[in-house]
């Protein structure tokens, strides 16, 4: 295990910081039900959830359900989503994944980690959005923004995704997860950059011990 000695109450009272900061933070990828969500986070491994946005609505337009995603032809949906990046890969596991769902959930999208998981293309992180976002089973989504800004805020020592989600799942409450992670990632993106820490308009800075961070402004 990756954690650190950051208490719980300290951890929570910086969340409650950063979401007070960060007040629309929120799942970027625009979906309107469990199969797109998962459509769109296959999706977006690699890609920018702007990306993604502009290409389901054709995509989903085309295959609504997976019932028509399982008979898709494979060059269709390259030719979809080929400005996702890895575009061959995706579309192979998007067929694969429908096919599955039709084969074995009744063409419904499962509410359970194991299950998420044994599905193509799934990981725990994609498996984790579909719990929180779709329906609202705590999940901690780990990326990279995710993992940067838990390693700079002292809350894990991990550099693993999975040593991560363990961390932050034993640190925070777990009603907190879904949106924690919805949190670091706006943080991440706006504020606590890679390359360059904005640490002059953090709004988390005299709680944070920056651990790992380079150049701040």
């Amino acid at each position: 295990m990756g954690q650190t000695r950051i208490s719980t109450v300290h951890a929570v009272e910086t969340l409650d910081l950063l979401e007070a900061t960060y007040t629309g933070a929120h799942c970027a990828l625009v979906h309107d039900n469990p199969w797109q969500l998962l459509v769109a986070t296959i999706l977006s491994a690699q890609c920018t959830d702007k990306r993604v946005n502009q290409v389901t609505p054709e995509l989903f337009r085309r295959y609504p359900d997976p019932q028509s995603m399982a008979t898709a032809n494979q060059t269709e949906i390259e030719s979809l989503v080929r400005s996702t990046g890895f575009f061959r890969n995706k579309s192979k596991n998007l067929i694969g994944c429908a096919m599955e769902l039709v084969r074995c959930h009744d063409s419904n999208v499962p509410e359970k980690m194991s299950t998420l998981v044994s599905l193509p293309g799934v990981g725990r992180k994609t498996a984790n959005v579909i719990l929180g976002n779709a329906f609202g089973i705590p999940g901690m989504v780990v990326d990279t923004h995710v993992g940067r800004i838990a390693r700079r805020l002292g809350w894990t020592k991990a550099k693993d995704a999975e040593k991560i989600e363990r961390d932050l799942c034993a640190l925070l409450p777990a009603e907190r997860w879904t949106q924690a992670a919805h949190v670091l990632i706006f943080h991440g993106r706006q504020c606590c950059q890679a390359q360059t820490a904005w640490c002059s308009a953090c709004s988390v800075i005299g709680r944070c011990p920056q651990i790992g961070v380079g150049r701040q402004k």
